[in-house]
């Protein structure tokens, strides 16, 4: 029988008072939850250690060291999304007798620091691909911005329809514009590989591909608060043992391996005797100074029997005969999910390959990924600075594009590289950048994209536009448009003499801002006549001081 657990309920609700402002805040497609909810994912590990927030880092590190892996099971939203994935599957699921949920398994240590290791070493070089596939926090953005967020809007959709048959109109159609095919799947990969490592093997990801997990269990296996075995309190049940997700306790030699407990506190609110107390113990003090093994011996068989009879799980497996199934079946379930992440990923740069030479934005003449032509480089978001920066230091969690109120921020797929895989772009397909805007460069956790002020933002230009005559209406069709004109906000786009009494776009550089306003509002289809080009390094303009407007005296004849 379980026993309530303040430590379990306190680690519930610190879980809850995380995971929910970030969940919300990736799905609020009104923009009606505040801006300072973005601080939530500024305490993320790996975005604090590539935006250099090391106050932050030191915290979280000093703070593992005094109570253990808390940051893992009630800070971490993929490591709490795998906890509600697991409570979802035990739900309806009766526990057999004789059957564990989970066992204990020896640490892959070989394995998880391998990608640590791996990990540190491309990023010092600057390859962030893998914190991008690996990031916990990133795969969680990725799934909640293409998978969870469009679920909602098209529930949204379902239910405003329902609701204007009764002459309801309290809400309204929305557009799922900012998923891309390159971003769904990385989504649904991400999704299934937590889904099949949680049934089976519960937190395996967090334990052997996660490198936040790796570095954290350095410090862990060290920390000064962990859970121990209480020798006169154990029965030997081994509930402990069927709890502990992290398949860290092994019930029959009576030891935690505290570089892979999260501290999730299972094990201690299931054993209704007490045997396992978290509790001050430094790493000095060796684990087995105060513990009682259970040998192999007859009577203590008939003894470990009688307590499982106790509990409810008389028919219980044999220990060792248990180990050597369980291990055996856990290495078939991590090789098959290995080779199915393998077997994926090669199908998901097949499609976003794809996708990245379909017909549409970013091809034609001069633009366009064609043989003997060298496609234009993605224009990065403001803050972003240079594209070198930006493509080492984001992640790809995606918040910046699921927070853009223009929706002009798309997922890449590997049109530019496998070094931009998934990282956001700037798309004026339906829509331009906002001359006042910077809500992406304040959301981002990994200062990808350093915050700028709106004034700075005025003068920031990400790219310049580019006329193409030949395709212009006024050249081809030979009416009036000037929409390109009208429509930018410096100025930098106007109309010269053409023809007779046309006129059309000139493009001045030193005071285009690339905004894609020009672009956005293009009707020629497919390819535009005028499309922004990036500047690989964001410069600054100086905009012409505004003139003052005189009063002019207007006669009755107009003049």
């Amino acid at each position: 029988m379980k026993r309530l657990n303040y430590q379990k309920g306190v680690r519930v609700l610190l879980a809850l008072l995380f995971f929910i402002p970030i969940l919300l805040f990736f799905l609020d497609f009104t923009n009606k939850m505040p801006v300072d909810v973005h601080k939530f994912l500024h305490i993320q590990l790996l975005p604090a250690v590539l935006g250099g927030m090391f106050g932050i880092v030191a915290v979280l590190l000093i703070m593992t060291y005094l109570f253990g892996r808390i940051y893992c099971s009630a800070i971490c939203p993929a490591g709490i999304l795998q906890d509600i994935i697991n409570r979802l599957f035990c739900i309806g699921k009766k526990k057999k007798k004789g059957v564990r949920r989970f066992s204990y398994h020896k640490p892959m240590n070989w394995l998880r620091y391998s990608i640590l290791a791996l990990t540190v070493v491309t990023t010092a070089l600057g390859f962030s691909g893998l914190c991008l596939l690996l990031d916990p926090y990133s795969n969680f953005g990725r799934i909640a911005a293409n998978l969870f967020r469009p679920a909602v809007m098209w529930g949204n959709n379902v239910l405003a329809d329902w609701l204007m048959k009764m002459d309801n109109y309290s809400l309204f159609h929305v557009t799922i514009s900012t998923v891309s095919i390159a971003g769904l799947i990385s989504a649904i990969v991400a999704l299934v590989v937590f889904i099949v490592m949680v049934i089976f093997r519960g937190r395996l990801f967090c334990n052997t591909l996660c490198p936040v997990g790796a570095l954290l269990s350095l410090v862990s296996r060290y920390s000064q608060m962990r859970i121990s075995f209480d020798k006169e309190a154990c029965n030997h049940c081994g509930n402990c043992e069927r709890t502990c997700k992290a398949e860290a306790i092994n019930a029959k030699e009576m030891t935690v391996d505290s570089s892979r407990c999260v501290d999730c506190f299972n094990c201690v609110s299931s054993c209704s005797k007490g045997g396992l107390q978290y509790r001050f113990k430094p790493a000095f003090r060796k684990e087995n100074d105060n513990l009682v093994p259970v040998p192999d011996t007859g009577p203590q068989k008939d003894r470990h029997s009688q307590s499982a009879a106790d509990t409810g799980s008389s028919n219980a497996i044999p220990c060792q005969a248990r180990e050597r199934t369980s291990a055996s079946n856990s290495r078939r379930t991590f090789l098959a999910t290995g080779v199915t992440v393998a077997a994926t990923l090669p199908v998901v740069s097949a499609i976003a390959d794809g996708v990245g030479q379909a017909k549409g934005h970013g091809q034609g003449n001069g633009h366009g990924k064609k043989k003997g032509r060298k496609k234009w480089p993605p224009i990065t978001p403001p803050g972003s600075l240079n594209l070198e920066r930006f493509k080492d230091k984001c992640t790809g969690c995606h918040i910046c594009v699921v927070k853009c109120p223009s929706q002009v921020l798309r997922p890449a797929g590997l049109e530019y590289g496998f070094d931009y895989l998934l990282k956001p772009r700037m798309a004026y397909i339906s829509s331009y950048c906002n001359y006042e805007c910077t809500i992406c460069s304040e959301v981002c956790p990994a200062e990808a994209l350093k915050p700028i002020s709106v004034e700075e933002k005025k003068s920031l230009q990400v790219g310049i536009a580019t006329f193409f005559i030949n395709r212009c209406i006024v050249k081809t069709e030979g009416t009036d448009c000037g929409a390109c004109s009208e429509h930018c906000p410096t100025q930098a786009v106007h109309m010269v003499p053409y023809e007779g009494t046309l006129t059309i776009p000139e493009v001045n550089p030193d005071l285009c801002v690339g905004c894609g306003g020009c672009e956005s509002i293009c009707p020629v289809r497919p390819m535009r006549a005028i499309i922004v080009k990036a500047n690989t390094v964001h410069q600054t303009i100086v905009l012409p001081e505004e003139e003052d407007v005189k009063n002019v005296e207007v006669d009755d004849f107009g003049f």
